[in-house]
């Protein structure tokens, strides 16, 4: 009944429709760039730059995708930075998982100066560190490999923050029966807090894939030539000296989506929960 009185007043009817209109219009902002990206990759390289510019092109232009895929080796971009991310993410989701058990329920010296020293590894910027990590795989011998995309970026500090944030959460009781029943604390962890945690591990695994699928500056400097070059900086090439081909780096770039995307939908379920716990109000 008091939904229907508030209903019939002008000013909260207005206020309504102005947040609807609101939130339309800010999808619609964020989702222009994606919609100019897939219209421009349907397009001639001629039209793109045509004036007035028109939102849909004139013809389809649907063989500029597989001219794009056969332009450079781009199915090699795509399987290296499938490996590259598919690797990484799973290296984030152990470690993590293991370093966020032990901050939440072991008790050692220096378990709240070591978390804290932990978390201050987020507020170095990346640009900081590509250089001595740089210096340090060249030392190695690791330039131009996979394991000098991987290794470095294989740790993440967020991941763990997430995960032990999710693992206070969850009641001792549970883990002291299991200790009463002698289980060791891997099996705990394996048996206990990982299948309850799967809404923070799969956002955890979300973030790290896509991150690292549009990852650009690291391969940048570690990657010499074409043979393990990732998309991002397989997408560079098309700029050549007869100039950049517009219509196939926008094709490429569409194609280049598609990972993530489809990871998106698939996870859809455990976006929503995992923001829920981060920002500390449950979800579980």
């Amino acid at each position: 009944m008091t939904s229907d009185v508030i209903d019939t007043r002008p000013w909260p009817r207005a206020m309504r429709a102005g947040l609807h209109g609101g939130m339309v219009l800010l999808v619609a902002t964020f989702l222009f760039p994606f919609f100019w990206m897939v219209s421009n990759a349907l397009r001639t390289d001629a039209e793109i730059f045509a004036v007035p510019p028109r939102l849909l092109p004139d013809s389809w232009e649907w063989g500029n995708f597989s001219a794009a895929w056969s332009y450079l080796p781009f199915g090699q971009f795509f399987l290296n930075s499938m490996l590259v991310a598919a690797a990484i993410t799973a290296i984030v989701l152990v470690v993590s998982s293991l370093a966020a058990y032990a901050f939440a329920r072991l008790r050692f010296p220096g378990n709240g100066g070591l978390f804290l020293l932990y978390l201050a590894t987020l507020m170095v910027p990346q640009a900081v560190i590509v250089i001595p990590l740089f210096l340090m795989m060249s030392a190695i011998g690791w330039v131009d490999t996979y394991q000098a995309l991987i290794i470095p970026m294989a740790f993440s500090s967020f991941g763990t923050f997430l995960l032990r944030q999710f693992f206070l959460t969850i009641p001792r009781e549970l883990e002291e029966a299991a200790l009463i029943d002698g289980a060791t604390r891997l099996r705990i962890l394996l048996t206990v807090f990982v299948p309850l945690a799967r809404p923070a591990l799969g956002l955890l695994a979300l973030f790290t894939f896509t991150g690292q699928w549009n990852s650009f500056l690291w391969p940048l400097i570690v990657i010499n030539g074409p043979e393990h070059a990732t998309i991002p900086l397989g997408l560079t090439l098309f700029q050549g000296q007869q100039g950049i081909e517009w219509n196939y780096m926008m094709a490429g770039a569409t194609i280049s989506m598609l990972p993530g995307f489809l990871l998106t939908v698939l996870l859809h379920r455990f976006i929503f929960k995992g923001i829920a716990i981060g920002s500390g109000l449950g979800g579980r």
